[in-house]
């Protein structure tokens, strides 16, 4: 029986018998599995009623908030659970999770703390605090986290990135190409682990090399921007302008319309002595300042 007949079922079942609060209790976790977020937290929050010192409504309430980006209400609602099953390390997790959504980071990771309490092997905990600390910019405490992540879960594609992204910012290429190569070997068709790989090719100067994983990248994810305008900063150097005005070309056709993208259209623009097109992409960047990398003044001073 699929999803939808079982809904419909148990519908039926409690036209007959309005106050069956098993069957409703179904229903509700029937609908939240199959996406329908909405019509799940009606029979949620009936439940809560007459159900009122039951941790899993409060848990499954706080589960339809998160997905309906309601975090004050799910906060609440897991807080509740926590409250009547201060044991559930599945309520703490989930805490955690929305309190890293608001930015309370803080908070998430007590939360995740409390789940180690719990279940010292627990590789997501270790992971979610290294985000955090990620996010905050506490980097090494980021890595530690992320490398304990990898010890209790080897096949982490996301920690192996993360790792490889801080040991990349440190300078330390050769680790974080190790770290970006893992990725690919967990996750053959993870463009980021390409652009990285790229990028870092491109910063020894080996250009051919960036320009095979730039050439996979965009072939993986043909919206990555950035992609595009290190291959045509590459072409260019190289002296194939006509080569770099094809590849903007593409990302131009992809939807780019960053303040960086254009910046470099008119730069290519410039070495193929275009000078109406110069002006219109260096206004097209300005326009776009807040992706624009560069100081915007400098931009106005190229126009003048």
């Amino acid at each position: 029986m699929s999803k939808i007949d079982k809904i419909e079922e148990l519908q039926n079942l409690l036209k007959e018998d309005h106050n069956n609060l098993q069957v409703r209790r179904q229903l509700a976790v029937l609908l939240l599995d199959a996406g329908f977020s909405k019509e799940a937290l009606q029979h949620f929050l009936y439940l809560a009623k007459f159900m009122e010192n039951d941790s899993g409504i409060y848990y499954n309430l706080g589960i339809v908030y998160e997905k309906l980006k309601d975090f004050d209400k799910a906060i609440e609602a897991y807080k509740k659970a926590i409250e009547l099953s201060p044991d559930e390390a599945d309520a703490y997790y989930n805490l955690g999770l929305v309190y890293s959504d608001k930015k309370m980071y803080e908070e998430a990771v007590d939360c995740f703390e409390t789940v180690l309490e719990h279940d010292k092997d627990d590789s997501n905990a270790y992971f979610s605090i290294g985000l955090c600390y990620f996010k905050e910019g506490k980097y090494e405490g980021a890595k530690y986290y992320f490398e304990r992540t990898t010890e209790l879960n080897d096949e982490d594609i996301y920690a192996h990135f993360y790792i490889g992204n801080i040991l990349k910012d440190a300078g330390d290429l050769e680790g974080a190409e190790a770290k970006f190569k893992k990725v690919l070997e967990l996750s053959p068709d993870y463009s980021w682990a390409y652009f990285n790989l790229a990028s870092i090719d491109y910063e020894r100067g080996q250009l051919d090399g960036a320009i095979e994983k730039l050439q996979k990248t965009i072939e993986l994810n043909p919206k990555d921007y950035d992609a595009y305008i290190i291959y045509a900063k590459i072409l260019a150097k190289l002296g194939r302008v006509e080569e770099a005005d094809k590849i903007l070309e593409k990302a131009e056709e992809q939807g780019a319309n960053t303040g960086d993208f254009y910046y470099i259209y008119a730069q290519l623009e410039k070495l193929q002595g275009e000078e109406d097109e110069y002006k219109e992409y260096l206004n097209l960047a300005l326009k776009n300042y807040t992706t624009l990398s560069i100081d915007p003044k400098k931009v106005q001073a190229e126009l003048r």
